[in-house]
C-alpha cells in the first residue's frame, strides 16, 4: 500500500455511529462494501462501540468460547460467525471498533500491508497518549509487552475490505475471560485505561485515530453524502448527526481571562473594526490574547456577497477621515511591531478605498517608528491607478487573496475574477519588484489537491512570495457548506509543495488565516 509523498490525497468518509448493536452494523458494512466495489462511494471508516458481543472469524471455532450458551444468554451476549480472518474476539462497551471499507485497488492490492498500516495507526495513537506499544511477529494486532491491547481481523471481497480493528480503551477486561482471545492460549488482554490508571474520553481517541489514518492513508474527510447518510440511518437509526462531526484539530484554546475584554476596550475606544470579529476568525482569542489584531478599515459593510465570508453585506458609509489617525494611535498603544490592515471591498468608491490605505500607512509610519506594515487589499476592480497609490505607499508586505481555485469562483466569490487577482499580484511586482507579495486560499470547499497545486504555480508565475492555506469554516447556515476537512498531514504536504515551488514562506494549517502569525 503506497503511502509515500507521491500518492495523491483522496476524499474519504468517517461515520461515527457512537453505540450500536453489532448486527445492523454488520449489515451496513456489507452494503457499503458493495457500494465501494461499484465505486459509488468513497473509502469509509466506521467508528462504533458495541454491546457485549462475541464474533468468530473464519479460522475460529466455538471451542474457544469458555462459557455455556446459557451463561451467554443470561448475560445478553450475542454470537456471530463472520467472514473476517482470525479466531474469536470480544466486543463491548468501552472498546473502540473501527471498520475500514477500503478499495485496495488504490493501495496496491496488498492485504498484509493494509494490516501493517492499521497497526501503525494504532501504534501512533497509543504513543500520543503515552503508551509504548509493539507488533508481535506472526500475531496481527497491537501489544503492550505481553498483553494485547488491540485486535485486527479483516474481510476482503473484490479487493474491498471490511471488518477491522478493536482497541481496548475503557473496556471491562473481565469480559475476555469468556473466551480464549484470538484463539491464543494464555494471552492476557489490557486496555488504555488499565495502563494509564484512568478512563479516557472516547472522542479524543477517535479523533487521534482519524488524524493518524488521514496521515498514513492520505485522506481528507469529505462531507458525508445524502446517499450514505440515508443507508446508515436505515441500519442504525440512532446514528449521530454527521454534519456536527468537526475534527478536534480545529479546536482552539481559550484565551487568558480578561484578554479579550481588554483588547475590545482598546478597539472600541478608537471606534475601530477588526477582521478577527467581522470574519469570525477562529484565532481571534489567541491573537487578542497576545495583543495583536488585523485591523479592518473602510467600515464593516462589504459591497460584495461572497458566500464564504461572514463580514456583513450592505450599503457602507463614507470613509471616516479620522480612521487612519485612530488606528495609528491604537497600534502605538498596543506596542505592535507588525500591523496588518485589510478592508471590506468598496466597489462604491472611485478608488476602491486605495487612498484610505495610503492614509493609514502614513499615519502608522509617523507615529510608530520601526513598526512594519502589511496590507491585505481588495482587487480594486482591476484599476491600475488605485493599485499604484497603494504600491507607492511602500508597505513591507502587500497581500491579495485568490481565496479558492478557479473552478469554484462563480460559486464562492461573487463579483471576483481569478485572472484579475493574478494580474493584480503580477502588476505589483512590475511596479515595485522588491515589494513582498502575499496571497492566500481556503481549502475544504470541494477543490481537488491538484487544483491547489495549479493555483500555487499561477501565484509563483505572478511573482507571489508568501502563501497561506487554511481550512474553510462555515460561518452560518446561510453560507457555503464545508465539503471536506483537510488533515494536518495534508496541510504539511501543501506547505512542502509550496516551498518546493519557490515560495519564500508558506503558512499552511487548519487554523491558518491570511494574517495568522504574520509577524513571526
Amino acid at each position: 500500500m503506497g503511502v509515500g509523498s507521491a500518492m495523491p490525497f483522496r476524499k474519504a468518509f468517517i461515520l461515527d455511529l457512537d453505540q450500536a448493536e453489532y448486527e445492523p452494523c454488520l449489515a451496513l458494512q456489507r452494503e457499503l462494501q458493495d457500494l465501494r466495489i461499484e465505486d459509488r462511494i468513497q473509502d469509509t471508516l466506521i467508528f462504533v462501540e458495541h454491546p457485549s458481543t462475541l464474533t468468530i472469524g473464519k479460522s475460529g471455532g466455538r471451542e474457544h468460547i469458555l462459557v455455556s450458551p446459557e451463561w451467554l444468554q443470561q448475560h445478553e451476549f450475542k454470537i456471530y460467525e463472520v467472514e473476517r480472518g482470525g479466531d474469536v474476539t470480544y466486543h463491548g462497551p468501552g472498546q473502540l471498533v473501527g471498520y475500514p471499507i477500503l478499495d485496495l485497488n488504490a493501495y496496491g492490492r496488498d492485504v498484509h500491508r493494509l494490516v501493517a498500516n492499521l497497526e501503525e495507526v494504532l501504534l501512533r495513537t497509543l504513543a500520543a497518549f503515552g503508551i509504548v506499544a509493539q507488533r508481535r511477529e506472526g500475531y496481527p494486532g497491537v501489544w503492550v509487552g505481553k498483553r494485547k491491547i488491540a485486535s485486527l481481523g479483516l474481510g476482503v471481497k473484490s479487493w474491498v475490505s471490511s471488518h477491522g480493528f478493536a482497541l481496548n480503551v475503557n473496556t471491562d477486561l473481565q469480559q475476555f475471560q469468556t473466551i480464549t482471545p484470538c484463539g491464543l492460549m494464555g494471552v492476557r488482554m489490557t486496555s488504555m485505561a488499565e495502563i494509564l490508571g484512568h478512563s479516557l474520553a472516547m472522542a479524543e481517541v477517535k479523533e487521534k485515530i482519524a488524524e493518524e489514518i488521514c496521515s498514513l492513508f492520505r485522506w481528507e474527510i469529505a462531507r458525508v453524502t445524502e446517499n450514505v447518510k440515508q443507508r446508515t440511518r436505515e441500519h442504525v437509526p440512532s446514528a449521530p448527526c454527521f454534519d456536527d462531526q468537526r475534527p478536534r484539530w480545529l479546536s482552539v484554546p481559550m484565551p487568558a481571562a480578561g484578554s479579550l475584554e481588554k483588547m475590545m476596550a482598546v478597539l472600541s475606544h478608537g471606534s475601530l473594526h477588526t477582521v478577527c470579529e467581522g470574519a469570525q476568525c477562529p484565532n481571534a482569542g489567541e491573537c487578542f490574547g497576545s495583543g495583536t489584531a488585523t485591523f479592518m478599515i473602510l467600515g464593516d459593510q462589504c459591497t460584495r456577497r461572497c458566500r464564504f465570508c461572514a463580514v456583513d453585506k450592505g450599503t457602507p458609509s463614507l470613509p471616516e477621515i479620522g480612521e487612519a489617525a485612530a488606528l495609528a494611535r491604537t497600534v502605538q498603544e498596543l506596542g505592535l511591531k507588525h500591523v496588518v490592515v485589510t478592508s471590506v471591498t468598496r466597489d462604491d468608491l472611485l478608488d476602491g478605498g486605495a487612498q484610505q490605505f495610503v492614509r493609514v500607512v502614513a499615519a502608522v509610519r509617523q507615529r510608530c517608528l520601526g513598526t512594519t506594515i502589511e496590507l491585505l487589499i481588495p482587487d480594486f476592480q482591476g484599476a491600475d491607478q488605485a493599485l499604484n497609490l497603494v504600491v507607492a505607499a511602500r508597505p513591507e508586505v502587500l497581500g491579495h487573496n485568490v481565496e479558492t481555485v478557479p473552478r469554484l469562483y462563480t460559486r464562492v466569490r461573487y463579483g471576483a475574477d481569478y485572472e484579475r487577482s493574478l494580474r493584480l499580484l503580477g502588476r505589483v511586482k512590475e511596479m515595485e519588484p522588491t515589494l513582498i507579495t502575499k496571497s492566500g486560499l481556503m481549502v475544504g470547499l470541494g477543490e481537488e489537491p491538484e487544483e491547489v497545486l495549479t493555483v500555487m504555480d499561477d501565484l509563483r508565475q505572478a511573482g507571489c512570495d508568501y502563501l497561506t492555506v487554511g481550512q474553510y469554516l462555515q460561518p452560518t447556515e446561510a453560507h457555503l457548506p464545508i465539503e471536506s476537512y483537510i488533515s494536518p498531514a495534508q496541510f504539511a504536504w501543501y506547505r512542502e509543495q509550496a516551498l518546493a515551488k519557490g515560495f519564500a514562506r508558506a503558512e499552511c494549517g487548519p487554523l491558518v488565516r491570511s494574517s495568522y502569525h504574520a509577524s513571526v
